[in-house]
């Protein structure tokens, strides 16, 4: 049955990505709120499928602390379910920062090219950065948020890597409150796996961090702290004893 149900999921994402990438270049000339707006019914509609089909629920926790206003999203990358969720559940537009190869991605890469967010050309080494903090002023002008994973890559349940500095660095050259993130997503859809499991993922979101008079390296340190802080009471038997 569980093979059953994660092939079906895959053949409804494949079903459905690919009108909706038609309707993107479509309704390409349209305002680039609308855009969004209709662009983002995809990322729900799947993981209402990973609901209906597969059993993943999902809760939020601590929706009071997203701000009406300025921030930037550090979460916990598990798997791909949380690149799905983001942008359709979150209040605000969301700019991933992500490598600039992703366009070149049939059909999702097509319709990620359209929503303006924040590519990166890794092949400039540390000029790469300079661009994310130039475009990602823009996008927050813009009264967007934008979402990077500090932890760079997936990571398995249990585990934590190390928090790369970029989303504080861009938090403290902007001046921009953080909203850290925690969720075990990967508890029901781990990386790469092709058959997922049924269950509850909880988002949770921490209070704002305001970078304000801090430096990067201190401000790194708060969101590890939060988010892996959480991590231990979203899924303390995962954890040894402290």
């Amino acid at each position: 049955m569980a093979i059953f149900r994660a092939t079906l999921y895959q053949l409804f994402l494949l079903i459905t990505v690919i009108p909706y990438a038609i309707a993107c270049m479509l309704w390409s000339p349209l305002p680039l709120s609308l855009r969004y707006k209709l662009t983002a019914g995809w990322p729900r509609l799947a993981v209402w499928g990973a609901k209906v089909i597969l059993g993943i629920r999902w809760q939020l926790k601590g929706a009071e602390n997203l701000p009406d206003g300025p921030g930037i999203l550090l979460s916990k990358h598990q798997s791909a379910w949380e690149t799905l969720f983001f942008p359709a559940y979150m209040p605000r537009e969301l700019c991933f920062v992500y490598k600039k190869e992703l366009h070149w991605v049939p059909f999702f890469g097509w319709g990620l090219a359209l929503l303006r967010m924040i590519p990166i050309d890794r092949s400039k080494g540390r000029d790469a950065f300079e661009q994310v903090v130039r475009t990602g002023q823009q996008r927050i002008n813009e009264g967007r948020w934008p979402i990077l994973f500090p932890e760079g890559t997936r990571i398995a349940p249990g585990k934590a890597g190390r928090y790369k500095m970029g989303g504080a660095l861009l938090a403290t050259r902007t001046n921009t409150p953080i909203i850290p993130v925690a969720h075990n997503a990967g508890e029901c859809w781990r990386r790469k796996a092709f058959i997922k499991k049924p269950g509850l993922v909880t988002v949770s979101i921490g209070p704002l961090i305001d970078p304000t008079g801090l430096t990067p390296d201190v401000v790194n340190q708060k969101v590890r702290d939060w988010i892996e802080t959480e991590m231990r009471v979203l899924n303390p038997e995962r954890y040894g004893p402290n």
